[in-house]
C-alpha cells in the first residue's frame, strides 16, 4: 500500500467517523430496541495469508453457536427484519472504519476472505492479497449481484461453500486482480463513487 492510499484511508475514516458517529449511535440505540445484543458480529478474516484479524460488523443475523462459510440460501431466514435493512444500505459496514483506522482494511481493495477459503485456494489469495483487502471493490460492484444470486440457491451449507469456492472465488480473484493491475487513486474514487451510486440505485 502506498502511502497516499494509506492517507486517503485514514482522513476519510476518520473524517466519517466525526460526521457519521452520531448516526451509528442512533443505530446502535435502534438495533438494541429491535435485536438486543449481541449488536456488533465479529469475525475472522484475512488481510494476508497466515495474517487474520477480527473483521467488525453491525449484527444482522440471528446468533447460533456455529457460523462458518459464506452467507448463502441456508442462511437466509437467520437475516433479521432490521439486519435485512441495514443490509440493503450497506449500514452494517459502519464498524469496519475502525478496521480502517487500524490498518486491517482499506476503503479500495478485495473483499477480505474467510481462512478456509485463503487455504482452499493458497496460490490465487497469495496474488489477491497482495492488495490490502477494502470495504469495497472492484469486485464488490461488478459481481455482487451474480454472487448473490448464486448462492441464494443454495439450501445448505455445503452446496453454498461448493458454488462459492468453484464459481464465486475464481470470478471475485480475476476481477481483483484487474483492480491489482490497474490501482490508482482515481481508480479508487471511481469505485468508491459506483459503490455510492449502487446504494442510491437500490432504493
Amino acid at each position: 500500500m502506498t502511502w497516499r492510499k494509506r492517507l486517503f484511508d485514514l482522513f476519510f475514516a476518520t473524517l466519517l467517523i466525526a460526521v457519521l458517529g452520531p448516526v451509528l449511535l442512533l443505530l446502535l440505540g435502534w438495533l438494541l430496541w429491535k435485536e438486543g445484543r449481541p449488536l456488533f458480529y465479529v469475525a475472522e478474516r484475512m488481510k494476508a495469508p497466515g495474517r487474520p484479524f477480527n473483521l467488525w460488523k453491525l449484527r444482522t443475523m440471528t446468533v447460533v453457536e456455529t457460523d462458518t462459510g459464506v452467507s448463502g440460501g441456508d442462511k437466509a431466514a437467520r437475516i433479521t427484519r432490521t439486519g435485512a435493512w441495514l443490509r440493503s444500505k450497506r449500514l452494517d459496514e459502519f464498524p469496519q472504519l475502525w478496521n480502517i483506522l487500524k490498518g486491517d482494511l482499506s476503503f479500495v481493495g478485495p473483499r477480505p476472505p474467510l481462512r478456509q477459503y485463503v487455504e482452499a485456494h493458497p496460490e490465487l489469495y497469495a496474488r489477491v492479497l497482495k492488495s490490502r483487502p477494502g470495504v469495497t471493490g472492484l469486485a464488490s460492484i461488478t459481481y455482487h449481484k451474480h454472487e448473490a444470486a448464486l448462492l441464494a440457491r443454495c439450501g445448505t451449507f455445503a452446496e453454498t461453500d461448493a458454488v462459492y469456492s468453484r464459481l464465486c472465488v475464481p470470478m471475485k480473484a480475476r476481477l481483483d486482480l484487474i483492480y491489482q493491475r490497474h490501482q490508482s487513486m482515481c481508480f479508487d474514487f471511481d469505485i468508491v463513487f459506483q459503490t455510492i451510486g449502487n446504494l442510491f440505485r437500490r432504493r
